[in-house]
């Protein structure tokens, strides 16, 4: 073997990069003490570019395909040799390779609340989360810009930075969308776009597509969520003496199920809450303490601020001819929620508009 020969297998003759990894964006192709052979072949697969770089510039770009590396496929580079007729020797140049597939599933969220004004509830402080997905647009100027003279980039070296751009432009799309914040799940997909839209010269500086911006959740602090619970049972409900009984219910309920967990003094609150709103709902002189289950159809009515009963339909007709039992009495059964007037039992107004005729 002469020297010739041992030089020339010594020489770079075919240039390709097999990835199998899923985070690498750029990888530089090693050419320790090797030059590139005139006619070398370069493969670039689908979902890369291959970049050759000369003394620090970027010469030549290629995209997907097999290509014959010579003088008449390498303008610019020939260009700053100064080859103006060929070259039969070997050159030195640098092969960067970058993927330009997309990197998906890449976190954002925002660390701190935002502040939004909802037309509802005024003020209101907002966490956001989700996902996007990156591709290298320009590889050119993502080289320049980013990658420098790294023999390898994965995206986590730039992930923070690109999360950071898109937390930035949250609170701008939450308080452009001027939606309700009962109303925001419905539109998390015009947020996402919103957002995107606003993001993507950011990351088009770097040489970057933003291609993709999902939000997944925004939520509200816990004492608001704890609010909105609230109120909306009390809308389910309808009636303040109605809410004070479900929690009396509710009291009672846990206080059986942890017994000396010392629940009794929360027991007693939630029963004074209730007596309460009972006082207030109804006549003060009247004692609203329900009375014994009793057997049958046994009525109890209230005259002077004293309960009377129990009794049947006929004692309430015999009330009713004797003055006693009027339209405004206040009447309770077994199975009524509370003490209502006669007008507004179905059963009695017919019987008190009768017997008080009669009378």
């Amino acid at each position: 073997m002469t020297l010739r020969d041992f030089v020339a297998g010594e020489l770079i003759d075919i240039i390709e990069w097999l990835d199998e990894s899923r985070d690498t964006m750029v990888w530089r192709f090693p050419r320790p003490n090797n030059e590139i052979k005139n006619g070398a072949q370069l493969i670039v697969r689908p979902g890369q570019a291959a970049l050759l770089v000369d003394q620090g510039k970027v010469a030549d770009e290629f995209g997907p395909g097999r290509h014959v590396l010579a003088t008449s496929n390498l303008p610019v580079l020939s260009r700053l040799r100064g080859w103006k007729y060929g070259f039969a020797s070997p050159f030195k140049a640098e092969v960067v390779f970058v993927n330009t597939t997309q990197f998906t599933n890449r976190k954002w969220g925002t660390s701190n609340p935002v502040i939004v004004r909802d037309a509802q509830l005024g003020p209101v402080r907002l966490r956001a989360f989700g996902t996007f997905s990156v591709r290298i647009e320009n590889p050119h100027t993502f080289v320049d810009e980013i990658v420098g003279t790294n023999a390898l980039f994965t995206v986590d070296l730039i992930g923070e930075q690109l999360r950071d751009f898109v937390v930035s432009k949250v609170s701008g799309a939450l308080a452009e969308s001027q939606v309700s914040i009962f109303d925001l799940a419905a539109r998390y997909g015009e947020l996402g776009a919103s957002i995107q839209q606003r993001v993507a010269p950011d990351f088009a500086q770097y040489g970057l597509e933003i291609s993709q911006l999902v939000v997944e959740n925004v939520s509200l602090p816990a004492e608001v969520e704890a609010a909105i619970d609230q109120r909306a049972k009390l809308g389910v409900i309808g009636n303040l003496d109605q809410y004070a009984k479900l929690q009396s219910a509710d009291a009672v309920r846990d206080a059986a199920k942890n017994p000396g967990s010392g629940m009794g003094a929360v027991v007693g609150l939630g029963l004074g809450s209730a007596a309460v709103a009972q006082t207030q709902a109804q006549p003060p002189a009247v004692n609203l303490e329900p009375p014994p289950v009793p057997h049958g159809d046994a009525w109890y009515y209230v005259v002077n601020g004293e309960r009377r009963g129990p009794t049947d339909l006929a004692g309430l007709k015999r009330a009713a001819a004797s003055g006693e039992l009027g339209a405004d009495t206040l009447v309770w059964k077994a199975g009524m929620a509370g003490w209502e007037a006669v007008r507004n039992v179905d059963d009695l107004r017919q019987v008190v508009a009768t017997e008080g005729t009669r009378g």
